[in-house]
């Protein structure tokens, strides 16, 4: 299988910017989206072959995710089943047969880390979320996470230890959900590898490479013998992001 996940910053703004011919070009069998800042009925993009699932938030134009599926799954999810999170529209889980897939946007914790008591809150509910699926089958997921977690996935980490995305706290988060039993497929596959998923649109940081590391496929240890491969497309523009891949053997 492959699995692609891409934050596209607004999908209107990334479809203009050549979205779909990226798309059509990766093949994949799940493609997801965060960021999406789009309705299902705003959605005009209905590629053949696939399922199409949409999470919105409530306040228009924020956040949202979508899944682009070749096989259906046999049950879908929205959110994690807290109010208080789920009114973001930031998670969709997909079931299938030997495995849960989940797409999701975790928030920011904001300039002067407004949230970042509202984070930490996030993080221990999902943990204990996709802990509860990790009972029934392995789990997979993927998404921007918001997170720096080492000083190898940030440009410049001396220079923002609190700012949001490479705090401590949200660091140590992290690590404690990879230590439930989790593995980041892209630093498994490549220890000492320098390469970000994130540039701010200031100063050219893209161009001079100034960036950061958001974006994860994370798998359950219990699937590290279906692991195959995972990337980053650094070549993708679009978005203030760029796409990351993942390339499992999996029965669907």
């Amino acid at each position: 299988m492959k699995l692609i996940s891409w934050n596209v910053a607004g999908f209107r703004s990334c479809y203009k910017k050549g979205f779909a011919e990226f798309f059509e070009s990766i093949h994949a069998d799940i493609f997801c989206v965060q960021e999406a800042k789009i309705t299902d009925n705003e959605l005009e993009f209905r590629p053949p072959n696939y399922e199409i699932y949409i999470n919105s938030a409530e306040k228009k134009g924020y956040s949202g995710v979508i899944v682009f599926s070749k096989q259906k799954p046999s049950k879908v999810t929205y959110g994690m089943g807290i109010e208080e999170h789920d009114k973001e529209g930031r998670i969709i889980t997909l079931e299938f047969k030997n495995f849960y897939f989940i797409n999701v946007y975790v928030p920011n914790s904001k300039r002067k880390l407004l949230r970042l008591d509202y984070r930490m809150k996030w993080e221990e509910d999902f943990k204990k979320y996709i802990q509860k699926l990790e009972h029934q089958k392995p789990v997979i997921f993927c998404g921007d996470l918001n997170v720096c977690h080492e000083e190898i996935d940030i440009a410049n980490p001396k220079t923002n230890t609190r700012s949001a995305g490479f705090t401590i706290e949200e660091r140590n988060k992290f690590t404690e959900l990879l230590n439930t039993g989790y593995i980041d497929t892209f630093r498994y596959q490549n220890p000492d590898k320098v390469s970000y998923t994130w540039w701010s649109y200031f100063r050219e940081s893209r161009k001079r490479n100034i960036g950061w590391r958001l974006d994860y496929f994370i798998i359950s240890k219990k699937l590290l013998p279906n692991f195959k491969k995972a990337y980053i497309f650094n070549e993708v523009y679009g978005s203030d992001h760029c796409p990351i891949g993942l390339e499992v053997e999996m029965e669907n």
